[in-house]
């Protein structure tokens, strides 16, 4: 997230109140688990902002009247890449209300009607290519994936090759492999971890893979994938998916 601006009508919340939602937003959506790692989450928390506004005037559009205070209504704006957006858009809204109804239940109302209700309205927008800057520069989708995985590629530069056995390679196109090597098919797909980013990757038919000095890797993202492909050379135009 670049930026997470929330708005709230004047009373609806108290100064604590707010401050505590918005850490709760960034703790939430940025959350330590096997999603990512703990190198690129810490990286990613170092440009997320979060502002929220208490409106001095509120003005709902439903019959009859309501005072949007009571109960307190939200709008929220998640601002992240335009390319991000669309895969983001559903597990960020999912999120955010749980957010909302974490801060309800806290100040004793009912968390279930910013499910139940349109008191919570969240709207993730994409900014296009050349309109992020950050540190005076134009940053674009893969140098913000470049800034926010670096710390976590120098960190696992000389570690072992993720996914299985060091240096393991694909079975060759067309050929099977050895007899020995082949077992019963497991009832979980092999899981690879992005060499990007940190996330575990299941090796199923919809994987994004590339091999490099024969040893397989998988990718979470398409851009994890182009990252990859160039600070290594890899050509991008080997087999997208699937298992090897």
């Amino acid at each position: 997230m670049l930026l997470i601006e929330v708005w709230t009508p004047r009373g609806g919340l108290d100064e604590d109140e707010r401050r505590e939602l918005g850490e709760r937003l960034v703790d939430a959506l940025l959350a330590e688990d096997d999603s990512h790692a703990v190198e690129v989450l810490d990286a990613q928390r170092r440009i997320t902002q979060v502002l929220v506004h208490e409106a001095a005037t509120w003005v709902l559009g439903e019959r009859p009247a309501a005072d949007p205070a009571s109960p307190p209504r939200y709008l929220v704006r998640i601002t992240v890449p335009a390319s991000w957006r669309k895969e983001m858009s559903g597990p960020v809204v999912e999120i955010v209300t749980g957010v909302l109804a974490e801060t309800e239940r806290l100040a004793g109302r009912d968390p279930e009607r910013v499910r139940r209700e349109p008191h919570a309205t969240v709207l993730v927008d994409g900014i296009g290519e050349g309109g992020i800057g950050v540190g005076g520069r134009v940053m674009g989708s893969m140098d913000l994936m470049e800034f926010v995985s670096r710390p976590y590629r120098d960190t696992t530069a000389a570690r072992p090759a993720p996914g299985g056995a060091p240096g393991e390679a694909p079975e060759p196109p067309g050929g099977a492999a050895p007899e020995e090597s082949r077992a019963a098919p497991s009832p979980r797909p092999r899981t690879l971890v992005d060499p990007v980013c940190g996330m575990s990757v299941e090796l199923d038919d919809s994987a994004l893979t590339l091999v490099h000095d024969g040893v397989l890797y998988g990718f979470c993202h398409g851009l994890c994938r182009r990252a990859f492909a160039e600070e290594h050379g890899v050509p991008l135009n080997q087999e997208r998916s699937g298992r090897p």
